[in-house]
């Protein structure tokens, strides 16, 4: 058994290492090909950069894909995390986006399109969301897919955490370039605001994958944050200081929001499943 552990550890090891190189790599081409072009298309490369990382490593290492994992697994498990994806951003938007209007941080526009906010917010939680997941599937594969179960069976200590800032530090170019956040008055705290909120968000997304031992609730989450906050809560907030108090992940006030829900989310024990039907290998004394 010890022996069986210390050859996942270094199999696992191995394939951070692996893993974290390529996703350097190609972050340096694509972000920096998507910042000197600004085409939006580019994104879809940046996203997918990260499934690509995660598929190399294992093809080099003779991984195998079974522990992405694809498989959906029993509905009345991964159902009602899935159903959580959704509702996560609503109420998230709800909270932070709701305080900044009552309280005239940020001033609230109807858009006139869509049916209005409440039609907008509709289509975002539903086509948007899976319009959004053919981007953020790229991501989920890699991070949640790949990282987050590695870093666990690593043996790296409060690896949840880790894997939030990781995922955090590779967008930090894209908002020291502009192409994200660039409306925010202070570019550096942008950068720790959205470090703070990915870290969060990754506690909530890490309980979806592991407690299902699928990859589709994480990306249903992913995709529906994007979608909602994006384009229905992100729009409808206007005045100067705007950006700094709701600006998507660089708000402080979504930030707070978001600090506050991984607190709720990560409460109690976790169930910790590779596959749906297989518990993943966890080393002894590893703390999430």
């Amino acid at each position: 058994m010890a022996s069986t552990v210390v050859d996942t550890r270094r199999q696992a090891r191995r394939g951070l290492t692996v893993f974290l190189i390529l996703v350097a790599v190609f972050a340096a081409i694509f972000q920096s090909i998507l910042a000197a072009t600004t085409n939006p298309w580019w994104v879809y490369a940046v996203m997918w950069s990260v499934a690509a990382a995660s598929v190399v490593t294992r093809l080099v290492l003779n991984e195998g894909f079974a522990d992405v994992s694809f498989r959906f697994g029993p509905a009345h498990r991964t159902l009602p995390w899935m159903a959580l994806g959704i509702a996560f951003p609503l109420a998230v938007g709800a909270v932070a986006y709701g305080a900044a209007w009552l309280t005239g941080l940020a001033r609230f526009t109807a858009p006139a399109a869509f049916g209005g906010f409440g039609g907008r917010l509709l289509l975002a939680a539903t086509i948007g969301t899976v319009i959004s997941a053919l981007s953020a599937a790229g991501e989920e594969i890699g991070w949640r897919g790949y990282l987050l179960t590695r870093l666990i069976q690593a043996g790296v200590p409060r690896p949840v955490f880790v894997s939030g800032l990781i995922w955090g530090l590779w967008h930090v170019p894209l908002i020291l370039t502009g192409f994200v956040y660039g409306g925010h008055p202070y570019t550096w705290l942008a950068v720790l605001v959205f470090l703070i909120s990915a870290i969060a968000t990754g506690y909530v997304i890490a309980r979806t994958r592991l407690e299902t031992g699928s990859i589709w609730p994480p990306i249903t989450l992913h995709a529906a944050y994007n979608s909602v906050i994006q384009a229905a809560f992100d729009p409808a907030a206007s005045g100067p200081n705007a950006a700094l108090w709701v600006g998507e992940e660089a708000g402080l006030l979504v930030a707070a929001t978001l600090v506050v829900a991984a607190v709720i989310c990560g409460r109690g024990t976790w169930r910790l499943l590779a596959t749906p039907d297989r518990p993943l290998a966890v080393p002894p004394g590893i703390r999430l």
